[in-house]
């Protein structure tokens, strides 16, 4: 009997640990972001600066010459806007390739939402975009997939757990 209930207890532990696992899979795919405004009032606050890695998924098309913009923030509402990251006149974000950016925007408190926003028709997939700041531990955002055009695609992990610090 003894035996019994032990063997039950480890099924029913390991049916939990599965199902929160389950959840947090769900939790931290990218999407669309239904609801996401730019804060127009912040963009021009550059008080302090942040280095983005992006890492091009080698699944990814060639190089892209689309628009990327990115966005990305806190719980508080502090948001830091890069219109445009690519560079028009290079490849920029070629299969397997890793860019670094440094960009300036207001101060933020621990980042828990990065979205991104293509624009064009050469396709383009992220691995992974870590966020790195002065305020902020490094943050990383895994996408591993196409990036739609013409909408905001990414994360709101700010009431989460599951950011991956870097």
């Amino acid at each position: 009997m003894k035996k019994m209930r032990k063997a039950l207890a480890s099924i029913l532990t390991f049916a939990i640990i599965i199902a929160f696992s389950k959840a947090n899979l769900i939790a931290t795919q990218p999407r669309a972001a239904e609801f996401f405004k730019l804060n127009e009032s912040q963009q021009n606050q550059g008080s302090c600066s942040y280095t983005l890695k992006i890492k091009t998924s080698c699944s990814s098309t060639r190089y892209t010459r689309d628009q990327i913009s990115l966005a990305f923030g806190d719980a508080y509402g502090n948001q830091v806007y890069a219109p445009r990251i690519d560079d028009p006149y290079s490849r920029t974000f070629e299969q397997c390739s890793t860019d670094t950016f440094e960009i300036y925007g207001p101060c933020t408190y621990q980042i828990c939402y990065l979205y991104l926003y293509r624009n064009g028709y050469d396709g383009w997939k992220p691995e992974k975009v870590t966020v790195y700041g002065y305020y902020t531990r490094a943050v990383t955002f895994y996408y591993n997939t196409f990036i739609p055009n013409g909408i905001w695609y990414g994360f709101n992990l700010c009431n989460d757990a599951s950011v991956s610090e870097a």
